[in-house]
């Protein structure tokens, strides 16, 4: 437990970080630390540069904010912050150059807000794990197994939820014979999208229509990763459903549904759309879709959550296609979460205001036990 000699949790806040998502991190970092209650949480912000250098952040929300004209970064000047790898030790210590090294002592529970790479793919987890530190989310397993677009597939489809066709073409593949590679997603229908295998928030992703522009789209998904994932166009709707984890031995709970509509100026709801053009974007929550429709999607939501399995919370992308068939797109264990974030707006629409739901997310990971489980 904390150090801290008054009754507050003490939460440190983890954003930034290595991946291409970082200043989609930094701007979800803002939005907590502006919606969490002070009077409840003592607040460490820590900030990881995107050379992977560990600081502590100011507690500034409007320096983190992401905008048009304005892309927030974690400094690399400012005090290093040294973490924990041991279950006996799991002091914060603070080192400043010219000054000897202080102790932040220990905090309740991490809430790692990061995206993407080296962060949102259990890596983090794991070093959490390893100093027996409470943290909000998904472990190690889940995190990278969903992290990873084909394992996904692959372990979502063994369980019987139904994905769509795609190829998967590995570095190694690219580099002995990238005809050969481009010749297996021939066998897919056009047009397709080409993404990057561990990356999110719409990164590296190119929609193409016909074979010319094939290699140019794979090579663009390999600046973020060299793994890429190549998916065949489902024609229909873009429906997600939020997903927390049940308390005690309680199932996981389901939201009410969102849509995402692309109403100009994107052929699909790329990063641009998701971040810096929201006219362009139309959200809708609750999504309109009939009530059967919307208990299956919800169902399948609970068990994609139950099969990768994930804790505190996850999102899960559907395709509802033009003949009412329902195809699982992704899960993110750490969805985009500023209040106008379709996580957060599917709980507000179900009841849960964005504090209250920081709130059960903290509740949710400090009742969980450390270690295996």
């Amino acid at each position: 437990m904390s150090d801290s000699p008054t009754d507050k949790v003490r939460i440190a806040l983890v954003f930034g970080g290595r991946s291409s998502e970082h200043a989609v991190s930094c701007a979800t970092a803002a939005s907590v630390l502006e919606a969490l209650d002070r009077d409840r949480y003592e607040v460490v912000p820590v900030g990881i540069a995107r050379d992977g250098h560990w600081v502590l952040a100011p507690d500034d929300p409007a320096a983190l904010r992401l905008t048009a004209e304005h892309v927030p970064e974690v400094s690399t000047t400012a005090a290093s912050v040294i973490v924990p790898t041991s279950a006996t030790d799991r002091t914060l210590v603070v080192h400043e150059p010219g000054s000897p090294p202080r102790s932040l002592g220990e905090v309740d529970v991490v809430f790692p807000l990061l995206h993407g790479p080296f962060g949102e793919d259990g890596t983090i987890q794991g070093l959490l794990d390893l100093a027996d530190v409470r943290y909000v989310g998904s472990g190690v397993t889940a995190s990278a197994a969903m992290m990873d677009k084909h394992v996904m597939k692959v372990l979502l489809a063994s369980a019987g939820l139904p994905v769509g066709p795609y190829v998967v073409i590995t570095d190694k593949e690219w580099q002995r014979d990238r005809a050969a590679a481009m010749d297996a997603v021939h066998g897919l229908s056009w047009p397709v999208f080409v993404k990057p295998a561990r990356a999110g928030s719409s990164m590296g992703i190119t929609r193409v229509t016909d074979a010319s522009g094939l290699e140019a789209a794979i090579e663009a998904a390999r600046e973020h990763d060299p793994k890429v994932v190549v998916e065949a166009a489902v024609f229909g709707r873009e429906i997600e459903c939020g997903v927390l984890e049940g308390r005690g031995t309680d199932a996981p709970r389901t939201s009410e549904l969102g849509e995402c509509i692309v109403v100009q100026n994107h052929d699909f709801y790329d990063f641009e759309a998701k971040y810096l053009a929201a006219d362009d974007v139309r959200l809708e929550c609750p999504a309109d879709v009939p009530e059967e429709t919307a208990a299956l999607i919800r169902c399948m939501a609970a068990q994609a959550f139950d099969v990768a399995g994930c804790e505190g919370l996850a999102r899960v992308d559907f395709f509802l296609t033009e003949d009412g068939d329902v195809v699982v797109n992704e899960l993110n264990t750490m969805p985009g979460f500023t209040p106008s974030s379709m996580y957060p707006r599917m709980w507000a629409a179900t009841g849960l205001a964005y504090p209250e739901l920081i709130d059960e997310l903290v509740g949710l990971a400090l009742a969980r036990r450390t270690g295996l489980r």
